[in-house]
């Protein structure tokens, strides 16, 4: 309990500072090494059903991948970086199973070339993807804003999830795949995200005014201007960000579950590997990139 708060104390405002300050390529650089450790745990997770996966073809992949999107966030403008990013999205998409298959063709054992093709494809499309969603939202119009409010309604439905499961947890959400889960600690995280998401987006003038006077965000990267928008749209944008959230964590449980392990790695103390830690962001990451940067784009703020 004691390594789990203090590596979360540590990591919090390390990430807030990361989100807030960092130009969009450094976000990018940062996000290709998350995205490349937790890979490499899936990866790991995988030879537990049998898999031998392309580790070097799958590594050199996400790197490109990331690579090439911190190289269109520098000097673009949000809606072209966007598009961009979407048409770059489309290609390696399609090109991902094509590339992984034909790769495998050189193995000695055929039978092993399809599962590990499969295997380096899902990798990308469940850990690169949502990971670069998040580099691009950061390009957007308040992209810092939109990333701090995702940051901290997934946190907080994550801590209500786990504290009130623990003490007042009675009835179990889903018993075979994650034993200590229970509604009344989904039903805590909901209305914990409720509660962050609405005092946010409430106070989004005045939280973003005192970010942008001690330095921490430019004026493109605040939410301006909120005060003429009704709340209940966000709030039900907090409701499908919670809901993805807890989709993702029972959807990882599914997978270590499978493969007999109870953490996906060690490099966080107190927490497990990397993909326990970013399981939640990997489901919302899509959810809230969808909303803010294609469905509902903001506004220029000046």
């Amino acid at each position: 309990m004691l390594k789990r708060i203090a590596t979360a104390v540590v990591l919090i405002p390390i990430v807030i500072l990361l989100v807030l300050r960092a130009p969009a390529p450094v976000v990018a650089v940062v996000a290709a090494a998350v995205a490349l450790i937790t890979v490499q745990e899936f990866l790991k997770l995988t030879e537990s059903y049998g898999v031998q996966p392309l580790r070097l073809p799958t590594y050199i992949f996400v790197g490109l991948f990331f690579l090439l999107l911190a190289a269109s966030a520098i000097g673009e403008t949000p809606q072209v970086s966007g598009l961009k990013f979407v048409l770059g999205l489309g290609f390696a998409c399609a090109l991902a199973p094509f590339l992984f298959l034909t790769i495998s063709m050189r193995r000695v054992q055929m039978n092993s070339g399809y599962p590990a093709a499969a295997a380096s494809a899902f990798a990308f499309a469940y850990i690169a993807l949502p990971m670069a969603m998040l580099v691009q939202l950061r390009q957007q119009w308040a992209g810092a804003f939109w990333l701090l409010y995702l940051l901290l309604v997934v946190w907080a439905g994550d801590i209500f999830a786990y504290f009130v499961g623990r003490s007042l947890g009675r009835h179990l959400m889903a018993p075979r795949i994650s034993p200590k889960k229970t509604w009344e600690g989904a039903a805590a995280s909901l209305a914990a995200s409720l509660l962050v998401g609405s005092l946010l987006f409430s106070h989004a003038l005045q939280i973003s005014s005192f970010l942008l006077r001690v330095g921490l965000i430019e004026r493109r990267d605040g939410l301006f201007g909120l005060e003429k928008r009704e709340l209940w749209p966000i709030l039900l944008l907090t409701v499908a960000l919670n809901i993805a959230a807890q989709l993702g964590d029972l959807v990882e449980s599914l997978i270590k579950r499978g493969a007999g392990v109870k953490d996906s790695g060690t490099i966080l103390p107190g927490h497990g590997g990397m993909l326990d830690r970013v399981d939640a962001l990997l489901f919302a990451a899509p959810v809230l990139w969808y909303y803010a940067a294609a469905l509902f784009p903001p506004t220029q703020p000046w």
